[in-house]
């Protein structure tokens, strides 16, 4: 069974940082690319970051450019964003999801997602 669950989200001032994880177990992760989105209330789900399985390169959406950083570690099956200077339009659900393909490349065509862990920004 296919279990991603991710954690590190709170509510942080403007200007704060955070880091979040994702723990993966029941698939092959180093098998995939991994992909951080946000959901914001009212608004469709967009990409975050991504980070490729195989040589670990990046791409980062325009908002979470010079501001996060995705890393991951495939012999704990976890991935993690850092995220700094965050602002309150970086308020969401934070959501992992398993690449079927090790490399990052759009259109995304994911496999496996997690819940969510919850991220509010103050001003």
């Amino acid at each position: 069974e296919v279990h991603f669950v991710e954690s590190g989200g709170g509510l942080v001032q403007a200007g704060g940082s955070l880091r979040l994880s994702c723990a993966a177990s029941g698939f092959t992760f180093d098998d995939h690319a991994i992909v951080w989105f946000r959901q914001a209330p009212g608004q469709e789900r967009d990409w975050v970051s991504c980070i490729s399985s195989t040589d670990g390169s990046t791409l980062y959406a325009d908002s979470a450019k010079g501001r996060f950083t995705i890393s991951r570690d495939n012999a704990k099956n976890t991935a993690y964003l850092q995220m700094n200077s965050l602002q309150p339009e970086d308020t969401g659900v934070y959501i992992c999801a398993a690449e079927l393909l090790s490399s990052c490349s759009r259109p995304w065509a994911l496999e496996y997602w997690g819940q969510g862990t919850q991220v509010t920004v103050s001003s």
